[in-house]
């Protein structure tokens, strides 16, 4: 008896010890010292920015951040993320997400509503809450948003006779075709009127939405899941969106991503551009040719009846549910998207914050003049078909920029086009 009173002693004294040995070994996930993993930007002003961020809170908690790159690719960092999500790895705690990747990360992420309450939540824009929702689940919180905006040469408008930019496409056209005709004229001979990006990949997916959210062509599949895309509007847009190639725009247009488009319009040989607010700084850049030179505006509505669409773009936080130090990471998460730092985000690198009171900022509003124009844009953001198709999403967004492509460059009808996406949109939400 004694004997085996010694043995259960020795043994809990062994248990104690390698509890002790493992509680030295291991951070506790709640308090200081803490190391937490996020898988975010790291090259560039933007990486810079974001380890000031985290260096700020490591200074505030005591814990420490270690940051993990990302390709610049979007592509190819999802699937960097997905081969962590596959293998259920807690070697990243919180990932850096893209808008359309909601319905692809919603299995692997926590669900914020557990860290922020609904009065904060409320205080982001609703379209990017309902983008970022999936089964009542909130799968990541807006960070810095995006949408399409149409940039247009303030001094060639007014030499040309236009008060305004134009409210439709069809002043559009009609405005790009006189401006760039006098430029050519008067020498500038590769002057274009219209650059926009319609290379068969995202980019163009993102356009050609716009163009047919704006004739009431609707986005595809519609968040009831019912495939829209085969209508009379829908075909009226690419068909308009087809004529500006050759004409208005550059026959090049259709290989042009954002920084193929931008490049002609900073080097100022365009009247208008359709891309993303990130251009608007880089354009005010006193080496720019336009610098001081062009505004920005809400894209045109297909027709006096059509409406404004902006293609809602920018990226998300997440914590993953694998992660050991959730609480830690969510407030890491937290801190980077909060108000404070959103507000220096904005006045540092001229992103747009998620949260609309910062749109009547003073301090926001004096570096980035241009941001009153964006609030109305972001209120009437559409959303692609992501979270409609979830891990799907890529096999709709590739048929639709493949036939959209094929559309501005000649070689599909807008009406076959419309067909092959509607089958493909079919398969997916049968």
């Amino acid at each position: 008896m004694r004997s085996q009173i010694h043995s259960l002693r020795r043994n809990a004294i062994r248990c104690f010890g390698s509890l002790l040995i493992a509680s030295l070994i291991t951070p506790t996930v709640f308090g200081a010292g803490t190391t937490v993993r996020f898988a975010g930007d790291s090259s560039g002003t933007g990486g810079a920015f974001i380890k000031k961020l985290c260096d700020q809170w490591a200074q505030k908690t005591g814990n420490k951040v270690e940051i993990i790159s990302r390709p610049q690719d979007a592509s190819a960092t999802l699937q960097q993320y997905q081969q962590y999500w596959a293998a259920k790895s807690a070697d990243v705690d919180a990932y850096q997400i893209d808008v359309i990747w909601q319905g692809i990360v919603a299995p692997h992420a926590v669900d914020l509503k557990k860290y922020y309450k609904d009065d904060e939540v409320k205080a982001y824009f609703p379209r990017i809450i309902e983008n970022n929702t999936v089964k009542g689940k909130l799968v990541s919180i807006p960070w810095f948003t995006d949408a399409g905006v149409l940039y247009y040469r303030t001094d060639l408008l007014e030499k040309y006779g236009y008060k305004e930019p134009p409210k439709t496409w069809e002043e559009l056209d009609e405005m790009a075709k006189k401006i760039q005709e006098g430029e050519r004229n008067s020498g500038k001979r590769d002057f274009q009127g219209f650059v926009f990006q319609g290379k068969a990949s995202e980019s163009v997916t993102c356009n050609a939405i716009e163009w047919v959210y704006s004739y009431g062509g609707g986005v595809i599949i519609e968040p009831d899941k019912k495939v829209t895309i085969n209508n009379p509007n829908a075909i009226k847009a690419l068909q308009t969106a087809k004529s500006w190639v050759g004409t208005i725009s550059p026959a090049g247009v259709v290989t042009y991503g954002e920084e193929e488009a931008r490049n002609v319009w900073q080097a100022g040989n365009a009247a208008f551009m359709r891309n993303w607010p990130y251009a608007y700084a880089l354009g005010q850049d006193p080496k720019s040719a336009v610098a001081g030179k062009f505004d920005v505006t809400v894209l045109p509505k297909g027709g006096d009846n059509g409406k404004n669409a902006a293609c809602l773009g920018g990226w998300n936080l997440m914590v993953s549910t694998y992660s050991k130090a959730q609480d830690v990471a969510a407030d890491l998460v937290r801190y980077l998207d909060s108000s404070d730092a959103q507000k220096q985000r904005a006045v540092e690198l001229s992103l747009l914050p998620t949260l609309p009171a910062l749109y009547a900022d003073s301090d926001v509003l004096a570096k980035n003049p241009w941001f009153k124009n964006m609030l109305e844009v972001l209120k009437n953001a559409i959303a692609r078909p992501s979270t409609v198709t979830g891990a799907d999403y890529n096999q709709i967004s590739t048929a639709f920029f493949q036939s959209v492509n094929k559309v501005l460059s000649g070689g599909q009808s807008a009406q076959d086009a419309v067909k092959e996406v509607e089958k493909v949109g079919k398969r997916l939400v049968r």
